[in-house]
């Protein structure tokens, strides 16, 4: 069995895991909800946001996504090792003939497309739901940057989750590390932004000022989801926060490599 096969055959398992039946509503309320929301032309929003196309739209419901996307990554990788390294089946598999490289990479791919899938489908209805109410759609170009920076995204916190999932003793430990992580990341990076900012000497009562601006772009490169704010700032004429794509696109190409990487290593030497 090849990794693809093996990783399909996990994302059915996911697929049709109890835990799903809260992941879905989840899903279906913060991205369906966001893009009814947004799109209707009398939203009363601040003055920082403005809606003009389909993709602002996009754009701005990127923030529910990321709180409910993030969040279901988590919870369908959170027991991906840790639950049959505890009831012994983990050492079977790995006795298995296949390459345990191989089977890291179908882990990877079958929780990520479990999560990736339901969030793809629920955002092409949203376009409709956009389309519907603003009579807009975006472009290929603008499309294609959002899905493939969901689909990096979904990615980080899937590989994060298994690594964690693979160092953990119990399944208690292994989503107490994945929400601590998602926590840091999703609720408390902007206050670490902010220390950073203070120590740095840059005034934090004025989060617009170009300093505070500039801090907050670099402090993004180090968080998944300050790198997917970057990538689907790039098709914006409007926003500039002086990040250069160069350094966004090696941001992206070092979160997809390093923690992949990592637990993959960590299932080649994984004594179960």
């Amino acid at each position: 069995m090849n990794a693809l096969s093996l990783g399909i055959h996990i994302m059915k398992e996911r697929l049709t895991a109890g835990r799903m039946m809260v992941i879905w509503p989840l899903l279906a309320m913060f991205i369906l909800f966001s893009s009814w929301g947004l799109s209707d032309p009398k939203v009363n929003l601040p003055s920082s946001i403005i809606i003009d196309s389909a993709y602002d739209v996009m754009f701005v419901s990127t923030a529910f996504i990321i709180f409910s996307a993030t969040l279901g990554a988590v919870l369908i990788s959170f027991d991906g090792v840790s639950r049959d390294r505890l009831s012994g089946v983990l050492e079977v598999k790995l006795s298995q003939p296949i390459n345990r490289s191989i089977f890291a990479k179908a882990l990877l791919f079958g929780h990520w497309s479990a999560i990736f899938l339901p969030v793809m489908i629920l955002n092409s209805i949203g376009l409709f739901v956009i389309w519907y109410r603003l009579g807009d759609l975006p472009s290929l170009e603008e499309f294609f940057i959002h899905t493939l920076g969901t689909a990096l995204l979904l990615l980080w916190y899937t590989s994060i989750q298994l690594l964690a999932s693979s160092w953990a003793k119990d399944l208690g430990s292994s989503i107490a590390v994945g929400l601590g992580v998602w926590m840091i990341f999703t609720l408390l990076w902007l206050v670490l932004t902010t220390v950073v900012a203070g120590l740095s000497g840059v005034g934090v009562d004025d989060m617009s000022s170009k300093d505070y601006v500039r801090i907050d772009a670099i402090m993004d490169l180090f968080s998944p989801n300050g790198v997917y704010h970057h990538l689907l700032e790039m098709p914006l004429d409007d926003v500039d926060r002086g990040m250069s794509p160069l350094y966004i696109s090696i941001a992206a190409i070092l979160w997809s490599i390093i923690p992949v990487h990592l637990f993959t290593r960590r299932i080649e030497r994984l004594h179960p």
